[in-house]
């Protein structure tokens, strides 16, 4: 696929890399700031629901590390079972903001709709973009079209993790203005929160800026072959 691929692949890895463990380093000090307040990862959940006046939203614990998710097809607050237990400014951070997700389908939020109507699309895309477009770079001479259609399929899926980053954004502030509104943390806590969502939401951000230029990528190559045509 050329140097060119390689050091752009590479550069995207490593700044996935430096922002997951950032993120990771963050969440790990912020899981010591204990809450003054008492309150659990779940409490925090269940609370921030019934302020919004939602009450057909269950809040559940799930195994794992990042586990941690809104579903609206089950209308279940899946928390991991760190954040689901825990007392501390971290597990607040991220139980308010999977419950802001809840909030954005509860009022019919725009991004999340759509986000979730290209769901079924991104799962077909996600499963057969890779052999469309691996194929269609060895056949770029003989058969251009089919680079093209994995283009297509690798666009859906850019076009989701953009879509994402409002959905995910806009969730935070939920939390957060929750968070601060409804006094549930000290001023440290809740500085703890925000810096700790602000760099959950940057690996949001490094992902999408890694779709567009594989895409742009892909997009050259297709062009390239046209051009030499």
């Amino acid at each position: 696929m050329g140097s060119g691929y390689l050091i752009l692949a590479g550069l995207i890895m490593l700044f996935s890399w430096l922002v997951s463990a950032r993120l990771k380093s963050k969440f790990e000090h912020y899981s010591k700031l204990h809450l003054q307040n008492g309150m659990s990862g779940a409490e925090i959940a269940q609370k921030m629901l019934a302020d919004n006046g939602i009450y057909d939203v269950r809040v559940i614990s799930t195994p794992g590390q990042l586990t941690d998710h809104y579903n609206p097809m089950d209308k279940t607050v899946n928390l991991s079972e760190a954040v689901y237990n825990q007392r501390n400014a971290a597990a607040a951070a991220v139980a308010a903001h999977e419950c802001g997700h809840a909030v954005q389908h509860a009022v019919g939020y725009e991004w999340l709709t759509m986000r979730s109507k290209l769901v079924p699309f991104v799962n077909v895309a996600s499963t057969y973009m890779q052999w469309v477009l691996l194929g269609g770079i060895l056949l770029l001479e003989s058969f251009p079209q089919l680079l093209l259609i994995g283009i297509i399929l690798f666009a859906t899926t850019t076009v989701f993790s953009i879509i994402t980053l409002p959905v995910e954004y806009d969730a935070s502030n939920r939390a957060l203005a929750w968070l601060e509104n409804k006094r549930m943390l000290t001023q440290q806590e809740h500085a703890g929160a925000k810096d700790a969502l602000k760099w959950a939401a940057r690996t949001y951000l490094v992902a999408a800026i890694g779709s567009i230029a594989t895409l742009l990528y892909y997009l050259s190559i297709y062009l390239g072959g046209n051009r030499r045509d």
